[in-house]
This record gives C-alpha cells, sequence and structure tokens, in this order.
C-alpha cells in the first residue's frame, strides 16, 4: 500500500513539473511618445506608441493621457520620452502590462 501510495505520489510531481512554463516577460527601457506626432506613424489621432529597435508600435493597456498633458511641454506630442515597460507585441501593437515613465532630465 506504501508503494502505491509512493508511486502516485511520485507521479503527481513529474505531472506537475512537465506542464508547460510560460516565459516570464522582462522589463525593458523603451522611447515612447505619440505616435502621429512624432514617430510619424498612420492613425486617426494623438495615440500612445512606442519605439523598439527602431520600430514603432501603438499601445493597447495604457492611454496617452493617463501620464499627463501630452500637448504640455513635456508631453507626448512635443517630445519623445523614455519609460520602462513590460509587454509583448501581438498583431503590431505592444499589449502592455507594466509602463512606468522615466522622469526627464532638467
Amino acid at each position: 500500500m506504501k508503494k502505491i501510495i509512493s508511486l502516485l505520489f511520485l507521479f503527481s510531481v513529474l505531472l506537475v513539473n512537465a506542464q508547460d512554463k510560460k516565459e516570464k516577460l522582462k522589463s525593458q527601457i523603451v522611447e515612447t511618445s505619440c505616435g502621429q506626432c512624432r514617430f510619424g506613424m498612420e492613425g486617426r489621432e494623438c495615440e500612445l506608441a512606442i519605439r523598439i529597435d527602431g520600430k514603432s508600435y501603438f499601445v493597447d493597456g495604457t492611454s496617452i493621457d493617463a501620464h499627463g498633458d501630452a500637448h504640455a511641454g513635456d508631453g507626448f506630442c512635443t517630445t519623445i520620452r523614455k519609460a520602462e515597460v513590460v509587454g509583448e507585441i501581438i498583431d503590431n501593437r505592444f499589449k502592455v502590462s507594466s509602463f512606468k515613465l522615466i522622469p526627464m532630465k532638467k
């Protein structure tokens, strides 16, 4: 009986370890700005975008207005900023799970 229980326990441990492990997304520093005003992307209105390795992507999961006035002196429509982001590119858009704007140096 003990052998059967031990084998069942060992089998269940092996099953748990054999399941696919989802790769954890890494944080990265990117350029961010208004896709239309600063990155020259096609769109209907001012929309938040990031640039990774020279390629621009619109952002889903946060908005341009969630990070201050886009048309202020330090806003996304007037300057390119840096942000620390976590997410992934899906259907040519960046699906963000974390977006932290890095303060500008004065």
